[in-house]
């Protein structure tokens, strides 16, 4: 019988440690997401609300740009001393995702949310075309260090896999 739960127990340790290691890595990756304004009568799982000086804006929970979508990034020093801002480069399908959403969405608003917080948010006064998406603000050098180990700077070559 002790045979038998030993073996049990090995093979329930072998199939749920991929699982676990997955786990502790989770927390370290980059996490980048963009999401547009939308009206507070959708339904209330789909949106979420945000204060944007003492106004309350609603943003669709599911992202219009995301971390998959961005082939190469660059930091730079913003405005308010205290933060980074990142230009991001787009890959070719979010590229002509970004110009719809921001050719139909003109007087909207997109925030950009880094590793679960909000850290900026732009008024679409244009539609952007060029596959850059920037974040002016709000950005810390840890941030920048994890995309850093995710993607490559804007004109540097992609780093081979070993």
């Amino acid at each position: 019988m002790n045979v038998r739960l030993a073996a049990i127990a090995l093979i329930l340790t072998c199939a749920l440690a991929p699982a676990l290691r997955a786990a502790g890595k989770a927390g370290e990756k980059a996490n980048l997401s963009f999401h547009l304004e939308t009206e507070n009568t959708q339904n209330p799982k789909m949106i979420f609300a945000q204060d944007h000086n003492g106004d309350i804006r609603y943003f669709k929970r599911m992202p219009e740009i995301s971390t998959r979508d961005v082939v190469a990034f660059t930091p730079f020093p913003s405005d308010d001393e205290n933060s980074y801002g990142i230009v991001f480069q787009l890959n070719n399908a979010a590229t002509r995702r970004l110009a719809a959403v921001t050719s139909s969405n003109q007087g909207r608003w997109l925030v950009a949310q880094v590793n679960g917080r909000i850290v900026d948010g732009v008024l679409i006064d244009e539609a952007v075309n060029d596959g850059f998406i920037v974040i002016w603000k709000g950005i810390n050098l840890e941030d920048i260090g994890q995309y850093d180990a995710a993607v490559p700077r804007i004109g540097a070559k992609k780093p081979k896999k070993k």
